[in-house]
């Protein structure tokens, strides 16, 4: 079951940790996250499952930054999440979306118990102009059932933008 924004505002605090919260962000279902004013970009052509790809760091400026098709970008909300209780889920906004912009590509299901920034995975089909702090997903939260373990492993688990670290899995195969 998925929580109702009036339950969300009611857990703020409680059992979902949202910070900074603003009621302004609040939807019916789900709560608004705003793009941090920084992206990661992988620097070379072609990356490596098993390698620690070298990143760039980019700044949006207040004026926006065009965002370039068939390129990743790897931002991150400005808002920290948590919560021990229901499951987070992200997903891009319906007016992001339909400027052509993807949110994110594939890990859109976070873990229970997982606290921190939320990295984004961005790219777009057409050249479009992003700014900071932009309203640019939305999260919502799912009640679990049966028992469960929190998430525990700190590979994820920092302020900045995280690049891929599949490496650290396959070096240890």
């Amino acid at each position: 079951m998925i929580l109702s924004g009036l339950e969300i505002k009611k857990l703020i605090g409680k059992e979902i940790f949202i910070n900074p919260f603003s009621p302004d962000q609040l939807n019916p279902n789900s709560y608004n996250l705003k793009l941090h004013h920084e992206l990661l970009v992988y620097e070379d052509a072609v990356l490596d499952m098993k390698k620690n790809n070298p990143v760039r760091k980019l700044t949006i400026p207040e004026e926006g930054l065009v965002l370039e098709p068939h390129k990743l970008y790897l931002g991150r909300t400005v808002e920290t999440i948590k919560s021990e209780f229901y499951v987070p889920k992200l997903e891009g906004r319906s007016s992001i979306g339909r400027l052509g912009i993807v949110v994110h590509l594939t890990a859109g299901l976070g873990n229970i118990g997982s606290t921190g920034h939320w990295t984004l995975e961005i790219t777009c089909v057409q050249p479009v102009r992003i700014y900071p702090n932009v309203a640019i997903c939305q999260i919502y939260f799912h009640e679990i059932k049966g028992d469960y373990v929190s998430y525990i492993s700190d590979k994820y688990h920092h302020e900045d933008i995280q690049p891929s670290q599949i490496f650290q899995e396959l070096m240890k195969a």
